[in-house]
């Protein structure tokens, strides 16, 4: 009996036995016994269905490692390819300063908009260019290394 509400459990839970009180499916150590029925047998076969083989897991295993050390490869050979395309333009002094972006390995206009861009913000990322004329200090062309006033109003 319930002792709350003062009617027997078989009333509440229609899968014990009338006569005894007991669940039928429990055997007397406690255990469930085993469900039969055409739902367990579906259970089983689909259980069955939805395993696979070690030998297959462990080559499914093997093949997406092959594929993930492949993609780290990918990875770091688009960023070696992103910095010389950086180095090949020229305009920055470093290219390690514009940060990597896939899109520029596709579209030479964007990496060109890119280091416009970074320039902008940051000027001092420029390229530091020699000067390509002769400004007057040091050796000069004529291999003499002491410059007289005369050489000076020579050259203008």
């Amino acid at each position: 009996m319930d002792e709350a509400t003062g009617s027997p459990e078989s009333d509440q839970n229609p899968d014990l036995d009338q006569d005894t009180g007991e669940d039928p499916k429990v055997a007397q150590n406690g255990h469930t016994e085993p469900h039969s029925g055409t739902d367990a047998d579906a259970d089983d076969a689909q259980t069955d269905s939805d395993t696979f083989s070690r030998e297959y897991v462990e080559k499914l295993r093997r093949e997406s490692a092959k594929y993930r050390d492949r993609a780290s490869d990918r990875d770091a050979l688009a960023e070696r390819l992103h910095r010389a395309l950086v180095e090949a333009d020229g305009r920055l002094a470093d290219a390690a300063d514009l940060p990597y972006d896939e899109k520029h390995l596709d579209d030479g206009e964007a990496l060109s908009e890119a280091i416009t861009a970074l320039l902008e913000d940051k000027p001092h990322y420029g390229a530091r260019r020699l000067p390509s004329t002769d400004v007057g200090q040091g050796r000069n062309e004529s291999g003499s290394t002491s410059i007289t006033w005369a050489d000076v109003l020579k050259q203008g």
